[in-house]
């Protein structure tokens, strides 16, 4: 007697079978390509071609040394001296950006106000200088100088920070691009002028090229003899 759903099940039990004794391995499979294959279209014998002089990687064109460096050149030639201008034109939707990135990535260490309150702090880890100015600075001389120094930094400095890191803080150069780069250290200026800063460091001035007003700091020498701020 014939029974189909019986012919059936027989017939997929063998298909699985004989499938099942082909080896599909990737590494086995014929490739016309391989790097470093010999060949002899080339003088040099070898498939991999070496790179056309003057090529530049997507996204590596730093032309513009104080775009993607924050840096101007110094006495001695190097790129070292912070720059105290946005070499980006800015609208209000830059600094909305450079707000969401700023608490993205910079507000659970710095705190949302760039206090240095962030959640790492309540987590037990050192909390960070303050962006910005406070009520309460710290009453070490050392800690107080050094928070000074970073509120009163240039603009560049921020950028040149985000991007290769400083001290406990690594490169985020890697997860921001140069563009939101320049939005938050924008942005962290907003912050300091919003919270009282002293407009002696925090101005609005021209960069060089675009004339578009863009918050910056004026003196990129601002050390503790200066003396503290005054309190708010």
């Amino acid at each position: 007697m014939f029974h189909p759903r019986l012919s059936l099940a027989l017939l997929a039990g063998v298909m699985t079978l004989t499938t099942g004794c082909r080896k599909e391995d990737m590494s086995d499979q014929p490739k016309f390509y391989k790097p470093y294959k010999q060949t002899a279209q080339f003088a040099d014998g070898t498939t991999a071609r070496p790179i056309p002089e003057f090529t530049v990687a997507r996204g590596h064109l730093a032309i513009e040394k104080d775009v993607f460096l924050g840096m101007r050149a110094g006495a001695d030639g190097k790129y070292n001296v912070p720059i105290d201008y946005i070499p980006m034109t800015l609208t209000h939707e830059d600094m909305l950006r450079g707000e969401q990135k700023f608490d993205i990535y910079c507000a659970v260490c710095h705190g949302k106000l760039g206090d240095g309150a962030g959640m790492i702090v309540t987590r037990g880890m050192i909390r960070p200088p303050s962006l910005v100015r406070t009520d309460h600075p710290p009453t070490d001389p050392a800690a107080l100088a050094r928070e000074i120094n970073v509120q009163r930094a240039p603009v560049g400095h921020y950028y040149d920070v985000i991007t290769n890191g400083y001290g406990a803080m690594y490169s985020y150069n890697d997860r921001i691009s140069v563009d939101d780069r320049w939005r938050i250290a924008a942005y962290i200026k907003a912050l300091q002028l919003s919270q009282d800063a002293d407009t002696k460091y925090v101005l609005f001035r021209p960069p060089p090229v675009t004339g578009a007003p863009v918050p910056v700091q004026t003196d990129t020498h601002a050390v503790i003899k200066d003396g503290p701020m005054p309190k708010q």
